[in-house]
């Protein structure tokens, strides 16, 4: 018999996966530190190298015969929604590139991939970082202040100078992508490589309320730059600075927004384990969440379609990623209500999602950001493009 899902491999071998990952939530909260010791298990070695594309990738992934291409979004949103099932915290800190490979992939030449993807296929476990945000203009990419200055007759070719802050595995990284001025205006909004460990580069950590571990900030002191790190320069100039990050944003709140449903996922799982006798209103209740869920999830799947046919089409994936943190924040919030006023003592796991599930918000821009971002393509015809059947390479949607 024909299987019509050309996923199905992918999710039940990340669902294991998953499963062995959240038998260490707990432990990596009460001591962030151990997210490296924990970097052996399959699922975080997994995820170190697999949104690497295929040229550059010694190891691709390849569950029962199917080779799954890890730099789509339709793959991505499957993996990811399993991997968050497992739990969401120590997904965000595991190594890998997905977000500053994604503004590789598109800003960066052969010799910069080579150089990038190189250090993460030769050094394992390698983690990475994306610094956009700023303490004075969160991630508006027109307000960034962190200045790249070229330097005359110097071999350094830069000098990197800022604060950025909530970053994710700031200060884990080695290597990461670092959004900076170069001039005034849209234009002089660029990226840059940067190594961690160059003079003038220091990492600090915040404490948080829930993703312990995950977050932290980076000030560049005169950090010297060589030439050939400064991403884009060989795209035309309206391509080399905000259209990256904007069209890598693009897919990332696709996966974003998995990660949200996987969360949800493991919120509602984990009712029906330990609340297996539901009466009246509860299993209505309950019910009621497995259809948000499964709706969100599947626009989620819609997005991904849509930012693999075009990178540039992000109304779905916004519209996505605002829903997925809704989502993820109310039925974590709603799951607690199932046990009882003590259930935040007595269901240590559950807590820790819904805290957990604060953080979703705030990933590649908040939601009235993306709500922004759906009417302006509403306003720009984007509602004729939505209604497209979902098209994707290999099968139909995941």
């Amino acid at each position: 018999m024909t299987d019509l899902d050309p996923w199905r491999p992918l999710r039940e071998q990340a669902r294991v996966w998953a499963a062995e990952l959240r038998r260490h939530a707990l432990r990596a909260e009460r001591d962030p530190d151990a997210v490296r010791l924990l970097a052996g298990l399959e699922l975080p070695r997994r995820l170190a190298t697999l949104c690497i594309p295929a040229e550059f990738n010694p190891s691709p992934l390849t569950v029962d015969g199917r080779h799954y291409d890890l730099t789509r979004a339709a793959d991505q949103v499957v993996l990811f929604e399993e991997a968050a099932w497992g739990d969401l915290g120590l997904v965000l800190a595991a190594p890998g590139c997905l977000l500053s490979g994604a503004m590789v992939a598109r800003l960066g030449d052969r010799a910069q991939q080579e150089w990038f993807y190189g250090r993460l296929t030769e050094h394992r476990p390698t983690w990475t970082f994306l610094a956009m945000t700023e303490p004075a203009h969160g991630s508006d990419g027109a307000g960034v202040e962190t200045t790249l200055t070229s330097v005359a007759d110097d071999a350094a070719g830069y000098r990197l100078s800022g604060t950025k802050t909530y970053i994710g595995n700031a200060a884990r990284a080695a290597v990461g992508v670092v959004v900076a001025r170069t001039g005034a205006g849209p234009l002089g909004v660029r990226s840059v490589l940067v190594d961690a460990a160059a003079p003038g580069f220091t990492t600090g950590h915040l404490p948080t309320v829930g993703l312990a571990g995950v977050l932290g900030t980076m000030t560049f002191d005169r950090v010297e730059i060589p030439c050939g790190r400064l991403l884009g320069s060989h795209l035309p100039a309206t391509r080399r600075g905000m259209w990256g990050w904007v069209t890598a944003f693009n897919v990332l709140r696709a996966v974003v927004a998995a990660m949200g449903v996987g969360l949800a996922r493991a919120a509602y799982d984990y009712v029906r384990e330990n609340r297996p006798s539901l009466h009246g209103t509860e299993r209505y209740r309950l019910e009621a969440i497995a259809g948000r869920i499964e709706s969100v999830r599947r626009l989620t799947h819609r997005a991904a379609a849509a930012v693999d046919r075009d990178p540039g089409e992000g109304m779905l994936a916004s519209a996505a990623k605002a829903g997925a943190a809704r989502l993820a924040e109310e039925v974590t919030t709603e799951a607690l209500t199932f046990f009882g006023p003590g259930a935040r003592l007595e269901h240590p796991l559950l807590d820790k999602w819904a805290r957990d599930a604060l953080g979703v918000e705030y990933m590649e821009g908040t939601s009235n950001i993306q709500r922004l971002n759906v009417a302006g393509a509403l306003l720009r015809g984007g509602l004729a493009s939505a209604g497209e059947p979902t098209a994707t390479r290999g099968g139909g949607a995941p």
